[in-house]
C-alpha cells in the first residue's frame, strides 16, 4: 500500500477495517463523514478515507497496525468540542479518522481507593454522575461536560474552573491505557500514587494531542462530595484587589475554593444581551466582576443554624464583610438556592455562546503568573480600545488562565481592523510577562505558527525528536500540535 490516497488501496484498507470493527462502524460516505472531517469552530476541514469507531482497544490496536503497515494517518476523535482543529485530518492529507466514541465504558469504580477507570470515549458528565452514586466527584468542569469525552480532556490535558484546587487533567491522572504508533498497548492502569520505575510515559502521552500514541483508557483520582458550597458574585475593586481576595479566602477556607472567575462588565453585557432571561448578577454593574465557588466535604461546615442558614455560607459572608470594609471588595451577592447557583454558572458557561453570537472574534487562550495579571489585561484592554477592539474577556483567573477574545466596538466593522498588529502587541506582552500562548485548549493547527514563533526552539527540538523515536512515520495525528522542521 505505497500510496494511501489510491482507489484500489483505499478499497482494500476500507474492506480490512470494515473486518476488524463491522461494516457499520466504518463510514466512507461524505454524507456521514461531514461531521467528523470539521471541527466545532467550522475553521478547519480536512479529508478521510473512513471514520472507523472501535470497540476496544484490541480494535484500536488492529487499526493503528494496519494504518500503520499501510503508511495511512491515524486521526484520534473523542467529543468534537475542540476549539484549536486537533480531532480533524488537515487538509489534503487523507487519513482515517478513528473516532472512539463507542469506548465508553466505565470498568470499575473504586469508592474505598477512590478511584475509577474510564475509557477514552466516556463523557465526562456521565463520569460525573457516577462518581456522584457512591458519594464522589470527579472534579474536572468546564461548559461541554455533557459532550467532551475523557479521551479529548487527556489529550489537550484540559483544564476549566476547578483547577484551582485540583488541577488540570494531567494532575488527576493516575495512569493510562495508550495504544503506541505501531500498535502496541501500554497497560498501565494500577492506580498507584506512587510508582517511579522508570518514564512517565502517562505523562509524556497527555497533553500530546494524540501526536504520540492513542489514549484509550485513564484511571483517575476521585473527590468526597462537598455537603456545603457557597458561590458568590463579587465586584471587586480593581484586578490587583482580586488577586488579593483569592489568597485571603484560599487562607481563611483552608484552601477550599474550588473557582475564582473573572468576569468583567463588558463580558457580562454580552452575555446579558445574548441571553435575556438572563438577570445581572448585582444592582451595579462590577467592572472587575468574580464568580466565586468554595466547597466543604466537612459535615461541620454543612450546619445548619437556627435561622436556616448554612454555616459554611455565614463564614464566606464574614470574610467579604471584612473584605468590603478594607475596600477590596465593592459588592456582593450570596447564592441562596441551588437554583440562584446554577443562574450564576449558566451566566458564566454562556460565554463563549455569548461571544459567537456577538459576531466575529478572535480568541487568545493564556495564562500568565497571577502577579503579571492585571498589568496585560491593562496593556492589551488600552491597547486594543485604541484600534477600535472590544475586550471580551473571561478567564480561570484562580490559576491564572485567561481566555482573552477580541470582538468589533460599536462603530468599527471588524473585516477593517488590525487583528494581526493587536496579537502581535499581546503575544509580545505575553512573552516579556512570562506568560504562555496555549493554556488549556491544545495547540492543534490553529497555535502552529504562534508556537514555531514563541516557543523556545531547544523544547521544539527535543519534542521532534521523541515525536521522531516514537512516530517515525508519523502518522499520528501528523500536522497538529508541533510546527514543521525548517
Amino acid at each position: 500500500m505505497s500510496n494511501p490516497t489510491d482507489s484500489a488501496t483505499s478499497d482494500l484498507l476500507i474492506f480490512r477495517l470494515r473486518d476488524i470493527v463491522g461494516a457499520e462502524n466504518v463510514l466512507t460516505q461524505a454524507s456521514d463523514t461531514a461531521t467528523y472531517t470539521t471541527d466545532w469552530t467550522q475553521q478547519h476541514t480536512g479529508d478521510t478515507i473512513a471514520v472507523v469507531r472501535p470497540a476496544s482497544t484490541n480494535d484500536v490496536s488492529a487499526i493503528v497496525k494496519l494504518c500503520a503497515a499501510a503508511g495511512v494517518a491515524v486521526v484520534p476523535q473523542g467529543g468534537r468540542t475542540g476549539l484549536c482543529g486537533g480531532g480533524v485530518p488537515i487538509a489534503g492529507q487523507p487519513s482515517v479518522i478513528l473516532s472512539l466514541t463507542r469506548m465508553n465504558a466505565i470498568r470499575s469504580l473504586d469508592p474505598e481507593g477512590r478511584t475509577v477507570v474510564a475509557e477514552a470515549g466516556v463523557v465526562l458528565e456521565t463520569l460525573h454522575e457516577r462518581a456522584l452514586e457512591h458519594g464522589l466527584i470527579f472534579p474536572l468542569m468546564f461548559g461541554a461536560k455533557g459532550s467532551c469525552t475523557i479521551g479529548g480532556n487527556l489529550s489537550t490535558n484540559a483544564g476549566g474552573s476547578n483547577v484551582v484546587r485540583y488541577g488540570n487533567t494531567r494532575e488527576l491522572c493516575l495512569g493510562i491505557e495508550a495504544v503506541l504508533p505501531d500498535g502496541s498497548v501500554i497497560n498501565a492502569l494500577t492506580g498507584l500514587r506512587k510508582d517511579n520505575t522508570g518514564y512517565d510515559l502517562k505523562d509524556l502521552l497527555i497533553g500530546a494531542e494524540g501526536t504520540l500514541g492513542i489514549i484509550t483508557a485513564a484511571v483517575f483520582k476521585l473527590f468526597p462530595e462537598p455537603g456545603a458550597r457557597a458561590t458568590a458574585f463579587l465586584s471587586v475593586a480593581s484586578m490587583e484587589a482580586a488577586i488579593r481576595i483569592l489568597n485571603t479566602i484560599q487562607d481563611r477556607t483552608g484552601s477550599a475554593v474550588e473557582a475564582f472567575e473573572y468576569m468583567p462588565k463588558q463580558t457580562v453585557d454580552a452575555i446579558l444581551a445574548a441571553f435575556p432571561d438572563m438577570r445581572p448578577p448585582l444592582q451595579e454593574p462590577a467592572e472587575t466582576g468574580i464568580l466565586l465557588e468554595v466547597a466543604s466535604s466537612r459535615p461541620a461546615d454543612a450546619q445548619v443554624m437556627e435561622d436556616g442558614s448554612i454555616r459554611f455560607q455565614n463564614d464566606l459572608m464574614d470574610i467579604l464583610a471584612d473584605l468590603i470594609e478594607e475596600g477590596h471588595v465593592l459588592d456582593a451577592m450570596l447564592a441562596r438556592s441551588e437554583q440562584q447557583r446554577r443562574d450564576l454558572w449558566r451566566m458564566r458557561e454562556s460565554t463563549l455562546e455569548a461571544i459567537t453570537r456577538f459576531g466575529p472574534s478572535y480568541h487568545l487562550d493564556i495564562s500568565l503568573p497571577l502577579a503579571k495579571i492585571a498589568a496585560f489585561v491593562e496593556e492589551i484592554d488600552t491597547a486594543t480600545r485604541e484600534m477600535g477592539f472590544l475586550p471580551l474577556t473571561v478567564g480561570h483567573l484562580g490559576d491564572g488562565n485567561l481566555h482573552y477574545a477580541l470582538a468589533a466596538a460599536e462603530g468599527s466593522v471588524w473585516e477593517e481592523l488590525p487583528l494581526e498588529k493587536a496579537s502581535t502587541i499581546a503575544y509580545a506582552a505575553l512573552s516579556r510577562l512570562n506568560g504562555s500562548f496555549s493554556a488549556e485548549h491544545g495547540i492543534g493547527q490553529s497555535k502552529l505558527k504562534v508556537m514555531k514563533k514563541l516557543k523556545e526552539p531547544a523544547q521544539v527540538s527535543v519534542m521532534h525528536a521523541i515525536k521522531k523515536a516514537l512516530d517515525p512515520q508519523n502518522i499520528m495525528n501528523p500536522g497538529k500540535l508541533l510546527p514543521p522542521e525548517i
